[in-house]
């Protein structure tokens, strides 16, 4: 079974949005430190959304570093139709920029 580390986004939040990247930067640290431990990371997206910066600065790193595969680890949950837009497109582009760094 693996081990799940969940992380919940309502306190970085400022009212209904977490929009800073510096935030994002500093709980991606975190989120890898759990990855590299060999947990799954549960996102709580319950009562917020996000900016698209954040969810960049969050995710996007991530494929770019890992690859497409590392979402196979992540796990979006109570998302607003509007943060699991933001997500796909972040995850979208991301994943193509990653295939063609690496497709040569």
């Amino acid at each position: 079974m693996i081990s799940r580390s969940s992380i919940s986004l309502n306190k970085y939040a400022h009212g209904h949005l977490i929009g800073a990247r510096i935030a994002a930067s500093s709980l991606r640290e975190q989120v890898e430190v759990a990855l590299a431990q060999g947990h799954e990371v549960v996102f709580d997206f319950s009562g917020v959304d996000a900016t698209q910066s954040f969810i960049d600065e969050l995710i996007g790193v991530l494929i770019l570093g890992y690859g497409p595969e590392i979402l196979d680890r992540l796990v979006f949950k109570s998302c607003s139709d509007n943060a699991r837009a933001v997500i796909e497109f972040v995850a979208a582009d991301r994943c193509d920029q990653y295939v063609r760094a690496h497709s040569h």
